[in-house]
């Protein structure tokens, strides 16, 4: 990893790059430095610190945040004294470990490499454009981004909300959305993508910080158009946080407050007093595109980010050069997190013939032998505030003192950072420790980090023990300090408790098959196809119809005019002419087994007669089951032929008939969705619409085209197609579910009547044709989900491990999922994911191996007596009947098995325990529940 460095020129061709790059002195030796801070403490020269958004002050001599990687701190050339004006160096005699290194110069390095990603985020919203909000005139009126590091627990302020004018706490706040986005006065037509659901985050923070807060959004569609994001703007309604649909025209100093004018679609003008204001800023291309360009080659959009197009979302103009994240295209944390697992694919697949070059193997230590005696390491975390600002971290970390086998025990500031993993690692060396209590955060993000630091350390991986003093304590009980803290020492002392009880467990590998199974031939499960064979490996794809191509042989053209039919086309020929496809249409999963690496599922293909079933092994499962239209009732769909939805008007409108665009359309967004019969967005209906609206007046320039909507969730570029609609005549009238447009039949005429926000009255039309925006629902996926014990949402759709470290992955390892059976999304999007399902599912099957994770069930053959009841219960058939002489006993599959702990509560002789929860581990935990140690108790 080369940090500080820049990219000075790109020559060859993909396969055979040769990258300059500048890496500039950082004038301390990475190697070296401890990141003790002490260097810090010593600097006399003050630095705006630009991390926190210029809202605190820092040292020329500095670190950015306490997780940052490399964790080593590095001197900012622009106020350090002596690269200035040759003085000072008071930091060099401080640094204990000689890391400061003034003599370090600017170096050039040439990389042959075969493949680029170009990743560099995103710019900021120039300051001329939010001047006319009064911001850099009145202290109170703040950027989104200073916001979000004043409500942090790391940040300047601990997460204290305060007025910067005079340091009180507001009683009114207002967030004002699509500054800088949507927006043609700064050259910003597009919507940044993310400004609503970070508001509504925001706004949600600052309320769990100060419940008495007053809090309004004053938007013109809220686009929280991502998967369960519309369940956030319904929490936020919950916590008494108002949305007003309206235009902030202006912001003035008002006595000690700000006064807010803001019109409304009624017409009228208002005038609200707040003590902050919150500018909610787009995301603007990175202020050096240009460059950037310039040097890769790479053509840019008319917003100077990366151009691209519907069909390949992440490739540029040069082949080789790939981009990923922001810079392809505003966009929020899980879209960005797909797109880099889809890139590393990418640039994998141009690099398959070189596989396995290059590569250093990680060497630890060999593991110590266990002693009887435990020595126990207890480290208490401040996580910031988050857990500090409830919980007595100190109080806790003291009340171990005297607990047995405890022989060493301290508290950091984040456990989880690079400097206090390493200093972890030493003092399990330092003090010979051989076990570890972490109280910190939860172990579902964290655990792995320190069994890796134990093995580092040469200790066995299962011999830590982590206690969620934050999710558990200081999350839920943030009122009750007192209390928290009294838990968080129960907490701790039971893990102090089970932690004596630790014994080493092995790791297991087992070998992988190499070929995956995708279900689903639609665009998703075609293009993860064609990535694993571009990474060499072999796949099964099944499609349940008749022919590949999904839904994407139900469309015309994309709403960019990319034509479906032809790229579809093309795409199917690759498909079958791929000699590591294997594809079989009419087919489905029967039954499916096995664990990650080794599944085998058997397969029914055909018709009728001919239906057949056979068995295919293979490693991993990618889904791509795709969806369909939902039929929504109460707008006589299916009962009067003038009824259509979007669907079927793209497919009436790519037609010949002379009439086929009407005089007189109206469209209805969100029909049967967002809390009408769906509870969800369903992310392409609004986006279809104005594809739609374009195309009739394209046909009939005439045509009254009526847009009937909640949001207007046209994010990202297509706004220019929904500002394109506007300019060309089409109308949008918004609506609210409780009073939403009322279809009815009277005489032959076709009735919608609806309320007119603008007009202030109700309207009823007499359209010659009715388009429905409807969701879309999943294919399958209840089926599927029973096969593969997969979990779904409340909406049917799969549940992906984690939304946003994990968006591909579901919770059952080996399974992947992308496109619609993940949740509605449209074309690049859907292409993008099935790109990244690719290049996750391609890791286990390019190590040739997995590793079991150690926390299974064994069976104690001496104590079982053969009844069955385990195998009969447990839900992923990881356990089964064996004949051990003339005996039957239960034996786990431990690839197979996910620690549910089913089984071993329901063993009526207690012959099955589980690593690292045995009987004895989990009585010894309830024994220490409450109770107090001598200590503690003398304090009493």
């Amino acid at each position: 990893m080369l940090t500080n460095a820049d990219l000075l020129a790109l020559d060859g061709k993909a396969g055979d790059f040769t990258a300059k790059i500048r890496q500039r002195p950082r004038y301390i030796d990475a190697d070296a430095c401890t990141a003790c801070g002490l260097c810090t403490q010593y600097c006399p020269r003050h630095h705006v610190d630009p991390y926190n958004e210029g809202l605190s002050i820092t040292r020329p001599i500095h670190i950015d945040y306490a997780q940052a990687v490399p964790a080593t701190y590095y001197i900012d050339p622009s106020s350090c004294l002596h690269l200035q004006h040759d003085t000072c160096q008071i930091c060099v005699p401080v640094c204990q470990s000689h890391a400061i290194n003034f003599n370090q110069k600017p170096k050039e390095i040439e990389l042959n490499i075969g493949a680029v990603i170009l990743s560099p985020g995103f710019g900021k919203i120039d300051p001329d454009t939010l001047a006319k909000f009064s911001y850099g005139h009145h202290p109170d009126v703040v950027t989104s981004f200073e916001f979000e590091r004043m409500t942090t627990a790391s940040g300047p302020f601990m997460g204290e909300v305060k007025c910067f004018s005079d340091g009180r706490h507001p009683e009114r706040i207002a967030f004002i959305q699509c500054v800088g986005s949507r927006d043609l006065g700064c050259d910003n037509g597009y919507c940044s993508s993310v400004c609503c659901m970070y508001a509504i985050k925001e706004a949600m923070v600052a309320k769990e910080h100060d419940p008495a807060v007053d809090i309004t959004i004053y938007y013109m569609d809220i686009r929280t158009q991502g998967k369960e994001f519309d369940k956030a703007r319904q929490r936020a309604e919950s916590m008494d946080i108002k949305f007003v649909r309206a235009k902030v025209g202006d912001i003035t100093p008002w006595n000690n407050r700000l006064q807010l004018t803001y019109s409304t679609l009624d017409g009228s003008h208002e005038f609200e007093p707040f003590d902050l204001v919150v500018l909610s800023v787009g995301l603007e291309s990175p202020r050096d595109a240009k460059g950037i360009a310039d040097i890769t080659g790479i053509e840019l959009n008319r917003y100077n980010f990366a151009k691209s197009d519907t069909f390949h979302p992440l490739a540029t103009d040069r082949e080789g050069v790939i981009v990923a994240g922001a810079f392809q295209g505003p966009k929020d944390i899980p879209e960005s997190v797909t797109q880099a697992s889809a890139a590393a694919g990418i640039a994998a697949g141009l690099l398959e013939k070189q596989r396995g070059q290059g590569i250093i193997h990680k060497d630890y230590p060999e593991e110590k032998a266990d002693t009887d005696e435990p020595r126990i390491g207890v480290f208490v975390c401040h996580c910031g505030i988050n857990i500090s600002s409830v919980v007595d971290v100190h109080r806790v970390e003291d009340s171990v003192a005297d607990m047995e086998g405890v022989v060493y025990h301290t508290d950091s500031l984040y456990s989880c950072s690079q400097d206090a993993v390493e200093t972890l690692k030493k003092t399990i060396i330092a003090h010979n420790l051989n076990r570890v209590v972490i109280a910190a955060c939860s172990p579902r993000t964290h655990e792995p980090l320190f069994q890796e630091t134990l093995k580092d350390a040469g200790l066995n991986p299962c011999l830590v023990e982590m206690v969620n003093i934050r999710d558990q304590c200081s999350w839920v009980h943030a009122g009750e300090p007192d209390a928290a803290t009294d838990k968080s020492q129960d907490l701790v002392r039971m893990a102090v408790a089970k932690a004596r009880k630790l014994k080493p467990l092995p790791e297991q590998t087992v070998p992988v098959t190499p070929r995956a199974l995708i279900v689903g031939g639609g665009i998703a499960g075609m293009v993860v196809a064609l990535t694993m064979a571009e990474q060499g490996f072999e796949s099964v794809l099944l499609e349940k119809g008749k022919a590949l191509g999904g839904n994407l042989g139900l469309l015309n053209h994309t709403l960019s005019s990319s034509e479906t039919a032809l790229h579809l086309k093309k795409l199917v020929a690759q498909v079958k002419k791929n000699k590591k496809i294997d594809v079989l249409v009419n087919a489905e999963i029967v039954q499916s087994s096995g664990f990650i690496g080794n599944f085998s599922s058997v397969i029914a293909a055909g018709t009728g007669k001919n239906k057949k079933e056979h068995t295919v092994d293979h490693g991993v499962v990618i889904l791509a089951t795709g969806g369909h239209e939902h039929r929504p009732e109460g707008y006589l769909l299916g009962k009067n032929n003038k009824v259509l939805t979007q669907q079927e008007l793209e497919k009436r409108l790519a037609g010949k008939a002379k009439n086929r665009a009407p005089d007189s359309v109206v469209m209805i967004q969100c029909a049967g969705s967002r809390g009408d019969d769906l509870n969800y967005c369903s992310k392409v209906c609004c986006n279809h619409a104005v594809k739609n609206a374009l195309q009739i007046k394209e046909i009939n320039p005439d045509s009254q085209v009526i847009v009937l909507y909640r949001d207007m969730r046209t994010y990202g570029y297509a706004e220019d197609s929904y500002r394109e609609a506007r300019l060309k005549g089409v109308l949008f009238i918004p609506y609210e579910l409780k009073n939403k447009p009322e279809v009815y039949e009277k005489g032959r005429r076709l009735h919608v009547r609806f309320f007119d926000s603008l007009m202030q009255e109700d309207i009823d039309l007499t359209p010659d044709l009715l388009a429905l925006s409807v969701g879309i629902v999943p294919d399958g996926t209840e089926d599927l989900s029973k096969l593969l014990k997969a979990p779904l949402t409340d909406d049917k759709f799969f549940l992906e491990a984690h939304v946003k470290l994990r968006p591909v992955e579901l919770p059952v390892d080996g399974v992947y999922v992308c496109g619609l059976a993940h949740g509605p999304k449209p074309v690049d999007e859907t292409i993008a994911q099935a790109q990244a399902a690719a290049a996750k599912a391609a890791i286990p099957l390019v190590k040739g191996s997995v590793s079991v994770d150690p926390i299974v069930s064994s069976v104690d053959e001496k104590a079982c007596i053969g009844c069955g009841l385990c195998v009969s219960l447990c839900p992923f058939a990881a356990i089964e009947m064996i004949k051990v002489g003339k005996r039957r006993k239960a034996r786990t599959i431990a690839a197979s098995c996910k620690a549910c702990g089913i089984c071993a509560s329901h063993c009526p002789t207690f012959a099955i325990s589980m690593g690292g929860f045995t009987n004895e581990q989990i009585v010894s935990q309830i024994e220490a529940f409450g109770k107090a140690t001598e200590k503690e108790t003398a304090e009493v």
